[in-house]
């Protein structure tokens, strides 16, 4: 099939849908709401070190700040594509962004660091709703328009308003830390929510009406309310367990693991599975895309958060300088997802993301405090490659391969991948940087991203699956 062919119709136009289906008064909201998550996830980086400060507590202390972010977004992120799937994507996402916005609210109010995790959790759950309720909005979208998908760009567009955004954070962030103060990574939700607001009201149709929702026990068999809480509950002890390293919490580690296997003995049965482990058993391309997704996403937030708290305690950078200093990764991440977006094929920019960071984790073993800044700037930057490339990539065979029936929550999955990749990143670099943040740290980080990077290398050049596919789409 060739990319042409995505824009013939499949069927009769739908009368409502104009002429032109992804338009941007379209889109724009669906970028902007899905962009909120790396927003947060940027900016917090150049804020860390003035935060504890102003705190009085170690830098090590604020990986929960991370942590808990990412946790809540993992455990979010499918349960607000089941979500939108069964109450409609537009409900969703306004529901999600008014979540943001009061959790700008919060943060700026907080004076503790309990009251700044309530924020961030806030920010997380809140987050979670853009991506998968965007994906089956632009699904929709490409059904009522008649076409068979939607046009490579408009999906790429997702991870490229991620990547952008990535890319103006950490120096949008530093600038803004360095004149206002940490808080601002926190307020700064309140007009970018704003705008996705008044976005989503006028250029998103409303959902269709629903049918009555039912008893609330038939509402939670079909959202699977008890495989979500267990899915909840046994990532959120991963997650204790990550936070007390390195340390070894063993009860933690053990209560997850005991969740765990109840999980998937309860999904087996489940007439509708939150976590379905029989697609994710059987449907191997999927599950490999989910599994390199989260490994790659751990390289790129393992050095966007280590690399950002060396730079400001080692080298001692400002946060505006160490933003600034981070621009070059993030500038061609959001080019280099560009332009894999316009692409069909995935096999090639995939293999390209892991040797390049294969390549960048070796380069960072030679990093220390006497490096030329030109040096660091560019060894950051692969990983800028390596993250557009492969986040791009790893969506598209994500949109091949999930079902059609259950696009949000498989997105929703997908992101959760990459929410633990960052969890763990932040584990990682609280463990690295325990005691003082020093060019040991950053060596130690950069010995197992290079593990990280053999092992997405491998998986990558041995996955068959990815050239047939890329044969599919010949003409």
């Amino acid at each position: 099939m060739s990319v042409t062919d995505n824009l013939r119709p499949s069927h009769d136009v739908a009368p409502d849908v104009p002429r032109d289906p992804y338009a941007p008064r379209f889109v724009a909201p669906l970028y902007l709401g899905s962009a909120l998550n790396p927003i947060n996830s940027s900016i917090i980086a150049t804020a860390l070190v003035a935060l504890a400060a102003a705190l009085h507590i170690g830098v090590g202390s604020t990986a929960i700040l991370i942590s808990s972010l990412y946790l809540t977004s993992a455990l979010a992120q499918p349960a607000a594509g089941r979500l939108a799937e069964e109450f409609g994507p537009r409900r969703v996402f306004l529901g999600g962004i008014t979540l943001v916005l009061a959790a700008g609210v919060v943060g700026l109010l907080a004076t503790s660091l309990p009251g700044l995790i309530v924020a961030r959790v806030l920010i997380g759950a809140g987050t979670s709703a853009g991506y998968p309720s965007a994906m089956l909005l632009i699904r929709r979208r490409a059904h009522e328009a008649g076409l068979q998908s939607p046009p490579l760009g408009v999906l790429g567009g997702l991870a490229v308003a991620g990547a952008a955004t990535v890319a103006v954070g950490p120096a949008l962030g530093g600038l803004l830390v360095g004149w206002l103060g940490w808080r601002t990574a926190f307020w700064i939700n309140i007009p970018f929510a704003a705008v996705a607001l008044v976005l989503t009201l006028v250029g998103i149709p409303s959902d269709p009406a629903r049918a009555r929702v039912g008893s609330l026990r038939a509402l939670a068999a079909r959202i699977d309310l008890v495989g979500m809480l267990g899915f909840g509950g046994s990532l959120t002890a991963l997650v204790v367990f990550l936070n007390t390293l390195p340390r070894l919490g063993w009860p933690a580690l053990g209560i997850s693991i005991v969740l765990a296997v109840a999980l998937v003995a309860w999904e087996l049965r489940a007439a509708q599975p939150f976590l379905d482990v029989r697609l994710l058993a059987s449907n191997k391309a999927l599950t490999r895309t989910y599994i390199r997704n989260g490994l790659t996403l751990l390289g790129t937030y393992v050095i966007l958060y280590g690399l950002t708290q060396w730079l400001e305690a080692a080298r001692g950078l400002s946060a505006y300088q160490s933003g600034l200093a981070l621009l070059p990764m993030g500038v061609l991440s959001a080019v280099t997802a560009r332009a894999i977006a316009r692409r069909s094929k995935v096999r090639m920019p995939l293999l390209a993301s892991a040797v390049l960071l294969v390549v960048g984790a070796v380069a960072m073993l030679f990093i220390g405090t006497s490096t030329p800044m030109p040096v660091v700037l560019a060894v950051s930057a692969v990983f800028g490659l390596t993250s557009g490339a492969g986040t791009v990539a790893n969506q598209t065979v994500l949109y091949r391969e999930a079902p059609a029936a259950s696009v949000g929550t498989a997105s929703g999955l997908l992101r959760t991948f990459g929410y633990l990749g960052s969890i763990a990143s932040a584990a990682i670099t609280g463990v690295a940087f325990h005691t003082h943040v020093a060019d040991p740290g950053l060596h130690h980080i950069a010995w197992i991203l290079v593990l990280i990077a053999a092992i997405v290398l491998v998986m990558t050049a041995l996955d068959r699956q990815l050239a047939r596919a890329d044969r599919s789409q010949e003409p």
